[in-house]
């Protein structure tokens, strides 16, 4: 049996209401949905980039490890690298003012230093079973071991690319369990409720709040969204990002992107910086 949670539902906020707002729901149920992230226009173009390379994809993981296979869903595809892939990515997702405003009140107690762990576009197909449920900061064990009081390790956003609903695989989130005094309980399906969104959408989560993808129960409908979540800049990030994009795509991206990918340098609370060279601006070195 699962902890009571005191929210019900995930909360909605509009995405002009700013980040503060948004902020502060998220810290309550440990999730909200930012409707209206992206706009019509950037939804239209983020999915013409993800087409081509969603074409040639395999759908199953491409991972050696079987859980991690389970997981990652034998009939859903998963794209990365979409630094590489998606220019609407790079350019106007990873240089948003909104998504900053928000890390910097989620990282506060890291003075504000974080960097992108990982990043994928997401294509649960028909027929392919509820992920199980999981909280983001557990791949860092430590975090779960100290509970809700711990600092935020991990926050992650989903953007709808297409309509989330309950049959087609709308993530579904477990409301309050970020606060569960014992974070060894892994929660029960029966507790979730779905996260439903329009394209444009995303649904803001901490680390600590169980969740998982749902099970796509129709017979054609293609759920797709883009994921990335950001930890603190203290942490090892899920993709190598700095082997992945090349130096002259990264130039091409504004400062705070290029800190997200881990072109330029960290610095968090009680450091003299990380990722440097020679005790300096890693961009310095690399010509950024």
């Amino acid at each position: 049996m699962s902890p009571s949670t005191v929210p019900t539902n995930v909360p909605r906020v509009k995405a002009s209401d700013g980040a503060q707002k948004i902020y502060a729901a998220m810290r309550e149920a440990g999730g909200v949905v930012v409707e209206g992230f992206l706009s019509p226009e950037q939804v239209k173009n983020l999915n013409q980039d993800l087409e081509e390379p969603f074409a040639n994809l395999q759908m199953g993981s491409k991972s050696g490890n079987t859980a991690t296979q389970t997981i990652h869903g034998p009939r859903t595809k998963r794209l990365t690298n979409l630094v590489t892939h998606s220019k609407v990515f790079r350019q106007e997702i990873l240089d948003y003012d909104l998504l900053y405003d928000i890390l910097d009140l989620s990282f506060a107690e890291d003075d504000k230093s974080y960097w992108m762990s990982g990043a994928q576009a997401i294509e649960i197909n028909p027929g392919n079973e509820a992920q199980i449920l999981h909280r983001d900061q557990g791949q860092f064990r430590v975090f779960n071991l100290i509970g809700p009081s711990a600092p935020e390790a991990a926050v992650n956003f989903l953007i709808a690319v297409t309509e989330f609903t309950d049959e087609n695989g709308a993530t579904r989130v477990i409301p309050g369990s970020h606060k569960w005094p014992d974070f060894t309980v892994k929660g029960d399906p029966n507790d979730t409720v779905p996260a439903e969104m329009k394209p444009g959408d995303a649904l803001f989560l901490s680390g600590k709040t169980i969740h998982g993808g749902g099970a796509n129960r129709t017979a054609s409908e293609k759920r797709r969204g883009v994921a990335f979540f950001f930890t603190c800049s203290y942490l090892t990030p899920e993709e190598a990002f700095a082997f992945q994009v090349d130096k002259e795509t990264a130039r091409g991206m504004s400062k705070r992107a290029q800190r997200s990918i881990g072109f330029r340098s960290q610095f968090p609370k009680n450091s003299g910086g990380l990722w440097q060279w020679d005790f300096s601006e890693l961009a310095d070195y690399i010509g950024l």
